[in-house]
């Protein structure tokens, strides 16, 4: 098989895997319409949002098992020491601040403020049963299915096929960004698109990259439902605080550092 029709078997694998758990969430979703109260709807969206998310790596490791390709080496599923994962803890820290920031600048420049609102309503726990599951798929279901599908399948079958890593980064973290759909938080994710993409690939595993994804959700998760008692001390004129965003830089510039001077990356 030649290498253009690698990448695009490579892409369409992963098309073909987002809409699969795309349809299997609109099905459950879809069912949730007949209950006879908001109470119940909302359940069924939330375990269609887990559902979904969860089937999403499976046309993917069907698609390699008929291969019989093997699934650890070509997903990237290489363990980390522990210095690596110190700089990845210290990287998502201080760059969870940041990217923060910049969704509040960018929705004000753009006029967004109501749609960031919006979206984050998803993220509201009501109750008990709800916060289980949102959680699970938010901080684990959705960072691994998506860090296999791109960082571990996608970014490495480009870099293997086009020989340019930065070309391989800057292309996976562009598609990434699009099916997410999402147009407020699109430069957002692109940049942290990138990072998740060089992580991967400077340590050959993407359980680097799935730090910083889940710490990013589970931060997002957590700014969301305890607002009142966090943001006192986070914001400051409705902005991350400066003292934040210092202490934030600090943390990422030491997990940079602590990642490339490492001899095991």
């Amino acid at each position: 098989m030649n290498q253009t029709v690698s990448v695009k078997l490579a892409f369409g694998v992963v098309i073909f895997s987002v809409l699969s758990s795309l349809v299997i969430a609109s099905i459950i979703a879809a069912a949730g319409t007949v209950q006879p109260n908001e109470h119940s709807q909302n359940t069924y969206n939330y375990i269609a949002l887990f559902v979904g998310q969860g089937f999403m790596i499976i046309p993917l490791l069907l698609f390699l098992i008929s291969r019989k390709e093997p699934i650890i080496h070509s997903l990237r599923l290489k363990l980390i020491s522990a210095p690596i994962l110190l700089s990845a803890i210290c990287i998502s820290i201080g760059l969870i601040p940041i990217v923060d920031e910049m969704d509040r600048i960018l929705s004000f420049i753009f006029g967004a403020e109501e749609e960031l609102a919006q979206l984050t309503d998803i993220l509201i726990i009501d109750y008990s049963f709800i916060g289980l599951l949102l959680s699970t798929t938010v901080v684990v279901l959705a960072p691994l299915g998506e860090e296999i599908l791109f960082r571990g399948f996608l970014q490495k079958k480009l870099e293997e096929s086009w020989q340019d890593i930065t070309r391989a980064v800057l292309v996976t973290s562009l598609f990434f960004a699009f099916i997410h759909m999402n147009p407020v938080w699109i430069i957002q994710i692109y940049l942290l698109g990138v990072i998740l993409g060089y992580l991967a690939w400077k340590t050959g595993s993407i359980l680097t990259s799935l730090v910083l994804h889940s710490l990013n959700n589970g931060a997002a998760l957590i700014l969301t439902n305890y607002s009142e008692s966090i943001n006192p001390y986070y914001l400051w004129n409705n902005h991350v605080s400066p003292l934040i965003l210092f202490l934030a830089i600090c943390s990422l510039s030491f997990g940079f550092y602590n990642l490339n001077k490492s001899p095991q990356v």
